[in-house]
């Protein structure tokens, strides 16, 4: 069988995996439930199979539909790639300390630089506009407890 787009398999191939894997994840460390009560599995394992489903439609076209010029793999994109991934881990980091009001935007704007087409309105509309849609979404529609101000500012009477 011949790869006919080698960017859509590779894709395909990543996408299949690690669907697999989260759904595999999901089963084999949460419990799953049952669809009246699902358990913190279900979601987790849900996502993995959609991943997996398209995943496995995109590696199918990429053996199937022939493309002009096998659409090569270009040069892996370092800078981006280390900024983003940077951004994130600092994220993870940063938010118990301080707090979702800070972090979030600094997510928003240090991985935004990865982009050749950074802005600084772009960037700070993001950062406030994900910042509220995160509040709004995880603090008052679902009740999490994520801290959102610094932790030295809440130990201080808040």
């Amino acid at each position: 069988m011949k790869i006919k787009s080698q960017q859509d398999f590779w894709s395909g191939l990543m996408f299949l995996l690690v669907g697999a894997l989260f759904a595999w994840g999901a089963i084999s460390n949460y419990s799953f439930g049952s669809s009246a009560r699902p358990g913190p599995g279900y979601f987790p394992f849900g996502l993995g199979v959609i991943l997996s489903i398209i995943g496995a439609f995109i590696l199918f076209e990429a053996l199937t539909i022939e493309t002009e010029d096998g659409e090569p793999l270009g040069d892996i994109a370092w800078r981006p790639l280390l900024v983003i991934l940077v951004s994130i881990a600092g994220f993870g980091f940063i938010l118990p300390r301080l707090g979702m009001f800070i972090s979030l935007p600094l997510l928003v704007i240090v991985s935004s630089l990865a982009s050749d087409e950074f802005s600084w309105k772009g960037a700070i509309g993001g950062a406030v506009f994900l910042t509220i849609f995160s509040w709004v979404i995880f603090i008052k529609g679902l009740g999490l407890t994520i801290p959102l101000l610094p932790a030295f500012l809440q130990a201080s009477g808040t």
